[in-house]
């Protein structure tokens, strides 16, 4: 990990030097409190050692990096508006300490500035890494549109859901690696698998997510077990118990929704999903996404070492169940 540590400390010391004017107020300090708050940055950190897998200095990415994150930082804004979310990374939203108005500004100035990051990459770069990074950007509103629509269609499959992860998490992962491969002027070929691993990685990590969600341990996870039951959200372990639940059983998963204490909830959710097998068929979308993504990592053509890469990898699916 030792190394992935220094990586992650870079990372916090190039965003500390982030400067924004100190006016407007309200425009500006939601930035520098939001920004300042902390988080995984495993994404910046996906864009330096792809660098470094192709055989150049990661300081050579390191506004590709910050573009990242300062993105990442800015969908995080918006969506915590529009999913009225008093809180992240255990600190306020910048739309509860300020105003919605605020945060939908602060945010919009953040998009900016990972443009303005992106621009002070080398020339013979920008073209390749804009056309990504736009991408990348439209197919992230356009998962999480397909997010919100989910919240209020009755039936979604669990292809249109693994579709909606796709995008709204796990193609930023992909441009994150494919990023340190154009800075670092690898093959076109590499570039695509990098992506690749990257897009199935996240869909991975989001589907360990679902489970962990219910059958985490609190205290390691760091939040409460349930949540998505408690609030009726659709993940892939509930599309799984619809479409594989019959009879009373469908009567049951259908009626839970409505049942008022949310622990009792939680309980029964869990036993309709032991019935019908669900959380064995989760793991197994699970170890499908992650095993594909380990193979797209061992079929990149490079000299180069992977190991920390795979260090990350192994940290990122060894939380507790």
């Amino acid at each position: 990990m030792s190394e992935l540590i220094k990586l992650s400390q870079l990372i916090e010391s190039e965003i500390i030097k982030i400067n924004f004017p100190s006016s407007p107020v309200n425009l500006y300090d939601p930035l520098n409190y939001f920004l300042r708050i902390g988080g995984k940055r495993l994404r910046p950190v996906l864009t330096l050692l792809a660098t470094e897998l192709g055989g150049v200095k990661k300081e050579d990415a390191i506004n590709c990096a910050l573009a990242i994150e300062v993105f990442h930082n800015f969908s995080l804004i918006h969506d915590d508006i529009m999913d009225a979310a008093p809180i992240r990374r255990g600190k306020v939203t910048v739309h509860e300490k300020w105003n919605s108005n605020i945060a939908i500004l602060s945010g919009d100035v953040l998009l900016v500035k990972a443009y303005q990051l992106l621009a002070k990459q080398k020339s013979q770069h920008i073209p390749e890494l804009l056309t990504l990074f736009n991408k990348t950007a439209i197919e992230v509103c356009e998962g999480q549109q397909m997010d919100m629509d989910f919240e209020t269609r009755e039936v979604v499959t669990v292809d249109e859901y693994i579709e909606m992860i796709r995008l709204k998490t796990s193609v930023l992962l992909g441009c994150a690696l494919e990023f340190g491969f154009i800075v670092s002027n690898d093959s076109l070929s590499n570039r695509r698998k990098i992506y690749d691993f990257g897009v199935s990685l996240g869909i991975a990590f989001q589907i360990q997510d679902d489970l962990l969600d219910l059958y985490g341990d609190p205290e390691k996870v760091g939040k409460q077990v349930g949540g998505d039951v408690k609030s009726n959200k659709k993940t892939l372990l509930y599309l799984i118990a619809e479409k594989n639940a019959k009879g009373d059983l469908k009567k049951q998963l259908n009626a839970i929704k409505s049942e008022p204490n949310p622990e009792l909830k939680v309980v029964a959710v869990q036993d309709i999903y032991e019935k019908l097998n669900v959380r064995e068929e989760t793991a197994n979308y699970l170890a499908e996404y992650y095993q594909h993504a380990l193979d797209l990592l061992n079929s990149i053509e490079t000299a180069n070492d992977k190991s920390t890469i795979m260090e990350m990898v192994n940290y990122l699916f060894n939380r507790e169940h």
